[in-house]
């Protein structure tokens, strides 16, 4: 079995065909403890956080593969040195690098774990129209090891949004666990007011993408700035005081937020674009 990915070489891209590995071993739990009393063994799971943009980082790999294949989700630049000294604390073999979408609220990880790691490939939605090793697009799935995330899009607060979702089958983590970027925080979503963002497609993304997921799915979005760590789906669809109302309602919601310009979006932004680098810097 091969999993299909759109990559770039000076990115430009065209697509390449990755082997799926066939490692079928038991599980043992690493986590928050939230979820520690359901977390299934093979999965090490550590949730990261970023003060300055109070910004999630997720660390995620298969413990007993023999070469323990770990990603992070959304890592931020201010805090590479942290994430990389755990992942060699763990012994773990750091693959991927991947995005929920283009932040405006910090500079990612990414292109500075290139640097320091040789071998990890960088991440981000075809759609986003930024810089990367590797594409994905809706339907695509990322393997570390015998786990995978499947990629569903989740447009709204930014055109390229995505949410990764852990497997669902007999050697996967149950319950599953989806990250949502800034598409669905805990008690809230991302505004949708600049970056292509639209409060329209962000409500349909959220209750078609997200809302039919089970619901005991796990949610661990890319911030909180309220103490929360992680919610379900079921929660969020009772509890969530904007996308537990109808369309309507929603969007009025989301067009009278007035929030301020964010701070640090003319930096973030185009560092963000190119892989948290400069342009200068080719070797992404």
């Amino acid at each position: 079995m091969f999993f299909r990915f759109s990559t770039s070489s000076s990115f430009s891209s065209f697509s390449i065909l990755l082997p799926k590995p066939h490692i079928f071993l038991p599980f043992k739990s690493y986590t928050t403890s939230f979820s520690a009393q359901i977390m299934p063994c093979k999965l090490i799971f550590r949730q990261l956080f970023e003060k300055e943009s109070s910004t999630y980082t997720y660390l995620l790999a298969d413990s007993l593969h023999p070469d323990k294949p770990a990603l992070l989700i959304d890592p931020v630049d201010r805090t590479v040195d942290r994430d990389l000294a755990l992942v060699k604390e763990l012994g773990l073999k750091l693959i991927y690098a991947i995005n929920t979408h283009v932040h405006a609220d910090h500079v990612t990880g990414s292109g500075l774990i290139k640097t320091k790691v040789p071998g990890v490939k960088s991440i981000i939605s075809k759609a986003s129209n930024a810089k990367a090793d590797l594409f994905v697009e809706p339907g695509d799935k990322i393997y570390i090891g015998d786990i995978y995330l499947e990629v569903r899009a989740t447009p709204g607060h930014t055109l390229g949004c995505l949410t990764y979702v852990t497997g669902d089958g007999v050697n996967q983590h149950q319950p599953r666990m989806a990250f949502t970027g800034d598409a669905l925080l805990i008690r809230g979503c991302g505004r949708t007011d600049f970056q292509g963002g639209s409060s329209d497609k962000l409500y349909d993304s959220v209750h078609s993408q997200i809302f039919t997921l089970p619901k005991d799915t796990l949610v661990y979005p890319a911030h909180d700035y309220k103490g929360f760590t992680v919610s379900t789906v079921g929660e969020e669809m009772l509890y969530n005081p904007r996308l537990s109302k109808d369309k309507e309602t929603f969007k009025n919601i989301m067009q009278n937020l007035n929030l301020s310009y964010p701070k640090m979006i003319d930096i973030a932004v185009p560092s963000n674009m190119v892989c948290g680098l400069q342009e200068t810097k080719s070797d992404l």
